[in-house]
């Protein structure tokens, strides 16, 4: 087969992930359901191999910098502290204990050996998260720091791998290289994809002033930046993920978002979510088909070296619960640090709940990036030395991958009912607020142009002004109607507030119901001949608008109420 065999069989597999994801309701996670069909894929016979320069160039920089824009900047600010520890200090911290421990429990490997399997075990995969996560009723603030932890902690991880294997295969290693390499391997990737992006706003900013606000063009710059912005910080001997994620906040700093036509931000948002669907399942379909391979070389080694499946799945299992010990240990070393800070400041302190630590220790899965890492290490070559041990790496990171990915399919939605309920929805009284002050800036504005238009009834054009009154007077009973309906209140118990998401499906699902009416409608005065295609098309663009939000809406209603 060729490439663009292989591309069009993963789209298809793609297309039916959805379809068997939506006949099951839900029950089983979509990274799961895609892992397992790239399983059975491979034991068809489809052999698609997984190149990791390749796998990191394509799906990461556009997957890492679409994640960074939904991170609000705010929140990041606020949990800056926990995120940065969390995807600097606990990587670090899992590296070395667990370096140990393993070489502890299998002293026949290498110390070196050691810490780079759990180097490239410390990162947890961002895609995997934000999928497991996906429409469950998570506290916010345990979202921004999984999602935060995850931009990051993908490049610390990587950079203890590269200098862990630099260590095994040179003999050499200097704790106090290695870090001064660390700071300047992330700060250097931070300043080149900060600086890129600034220029690249600069670029846009005058593109947008002589005229050149073209969708497609413009469309087309900003899903090429990560991927420019990458290969530069990787030229450069820095890290390209590091550099992507702080290219994209630059980004939303800038403000050159908003000044784009509003065109090119609908359609770059369709783009965007379709670039974003399609990776996240062809990562973890191509995941699911190496793995077949992977286990009968696991087999193979574990006969070669007279031990059973059940060792190598016994070591598997020990290293999965070693990481998960470790990360539970550094969630609590957060909230320690915190603890400490605000017993400083004289100030409160809430500890969080057990299950919202089990939660997060839980929800820290490993995924692509780490198969790809470890499939990244040298294989013997004309005038290159094999990695050793490089085959017990592979399995034991692959079995970590499918095991931390199967716990947290089964263990979180039990954690999430256990996580305790806020009397107040906070995401949903700051919507009620934001709404409340658009209505209000609207009637204001109303009010100025009925003043205004009375003041010059007496004047040259009457007739025109009493017109623009009674226009102006239908808007604002709209907007004062509209306004009636947002609820007044400051805070939002949890019983109203599920009263009025009951309320406010039931509204969406029944205009929804009229929009299909108005389109079988058209469809009708199409057929009849009364209008032409023309004509229905433009009427059709408008139920499509219509439509598009109010399934925004549906979507951001909570799936379990």
């Amino acid at each position: 087969m060729t490439s663009a065999d292989h591309i069009l069989i993963l789209l298809v597999l793609t297309a039916v992930s959805s379809l068997l994801t939506r006949a099951s309701s839900g029950r089983v996670p979509l990274p799961l359901l895609q892992i397992a069909i790239g399983v059975v894929a491979a034991l068809c016979g489809l052999r698609i191999g997984l190149r990791p320069d390749l796998f990191m160039l394509v799906f990461l920089p556009p997957l890492l910098f679409a994640d960074a824009f939904r991170m609000p900047l705010r929140e990041f600010g606020e949990l800056r502290g926990t995120i940065l520890f969390l995807a600097f200090g606990l990587v670090v911290f899992s590296t070395v204990l667990c370096g140990y421990v393993i070489h502890w429990i299998v002293p026949q490997l290498d110390l070196a050996i050691c810490f780079t399997l759990a180097a490239a075990l410390s990162p947890t995969d961002t895609v995997a998260v934000s999928s497991l996560t996906a429409g469950r009723r998570v506290p916010e603030r345990l979202l921004h720091i999984l999602s935060g932890e995850a931009l990051f902690n993908d490049a610390s991880g990587l950079v203890c791998f590269r200098f862990a294997t630099a260590a095994v295969m040179t003999g050499e290693f200097s704790y106090r290289q290695a870090f001064g390499s660390f700071l300047l391997v992330s700060l250097g990737g931070l300043a080149i994809g900060a600086l890129m992006a600034w220029a690249a706003s600069r670029a846009e900013r005058i593109l947008l002033r002589r005229g050149f606000d073209d969708p497609p063009l413009q469309i087309t710059l900003i899903v090429l930046l990560p991927f420019v912005i990458y290969v530069v910080a990787e030229a450069a001997g820095c890290s390209g993920i590091l550099a992507a994620v702080a290219g994209c906040m630059v980004v939303k700093l800038s403000g050159v978002v908003e000044e784009a036509a509003t065109a090119t931000r609908l359609q770059a948002t369709t783009v965007w979510t379709m670039v974003s669907y399609v990776f996240n399942a062809l990562i973890f379909l191509l995941l699911g088909l190496q793995l077949p391979a992977l286990l009968n070389t696991g087999m193979a080694m574990a006969h070669e070296h007279h031990a059973t499946m059940w060792q190598l799945s016994g070591l598997v299992a020990m290293v999965y619960v070693i990481m998960l010990v470790l990360r539970f240990v550094g969630i609590w070393l957060s909230i320690l640090r915190r603890w400490i800070g605000k017993r400083m400041e004289r100030q409160s302190f809430i500890f969080p709940s057990v299950a919202g630590t089990v939660l997060m220790t839980i929800a820290g899965v490993r995924g692509a990036v780490t198969l790809a890492a470890v499939l990244s290490l040298p294989v013997a070559d004309v005038g290159i030395e094999a990695f050793p041990a490089r085959d017990l790496v592979i399995s034991v990171a692959t079995g970590v991958i499918v095991l931390s990915l199967v716990v947290a399919g089964l263990v979180m939605p039990f954690c999430i009912r256990f996580l305790p309920k806020d009397g107040v929805d906070k995401s949903a009284m700051e919507e009620n607020v934001a709404r409340q002050r658009l209505v209000r800036a609207v009637l204001r504005q109303l009010r100025q142009e009925q003043s205004t238009a009375a003041q010059t009834m007496a004047e040259e054009k009457p007739g025109e002004d009493k017109l623009r009154l009674e226009v102006v007077g239908r808007l604002l009973q709209t907007y004062e109607n509209r306004l009636s309906q947002i609820d007044e209140t400051p805070q939002i118990p949890v019983m109203n507030r599920t009263n009025a998401l009951r309320r406010e499906r039931i509204e969406l699902a029944l205009r929804l119901l009229l929009l299909r009416t108005e389109r079988q409608t058209l469809r009708d005065l199409a057929h009849s001949r009364e209008i032409n295609d023309r004509t229905e098309w433009e009427l059709q663009q408008e139920l499509d608008y219509e439509e598009q939000v109010l399934r925004n809406r549906v979507q951001r209603l909570p799936k379990d109420i």
